[in-house]
């Protein structure tokens, strides 16, 4: 099963994340099928291509709680 989900980088206690598609077998920073944007909790920034993101989901990839949460606050702000 193809998922999208949030793979961590960053130091202690300052993470950043990648938005990324890959195998739900895979471990969290491991091996990675497509990067589709990033999220910075710290500078609240968020970049995700959202066609990449239409692509994969018509593929049949399902993404994980918190992705899709800040998927839909993305979508949300900049439709404003």
């Amino acid at each position: 099963m193809v998922k999208i989900r949030l793979s961590r980088f960053g130091r202690k206690k300052l993470p950043f994340y990648r938005i990324v598609v890959c195998d739900s077998r895979s471990p969290r920073d491991g091996k990675f099928i497509d990067k589709i944007g990033f999220y910075d909790p710290i500078n609240n920034n968020v970049k995700i291509d959202i066609l990449k993101v239409n692509k994969w989901i018509k593929n049949g990839a399902k993404m994980s709680n918190i992705v899709l949460n800040i998927y839909k606050k993305y979508i949300i702000n900049s439709s404003k």
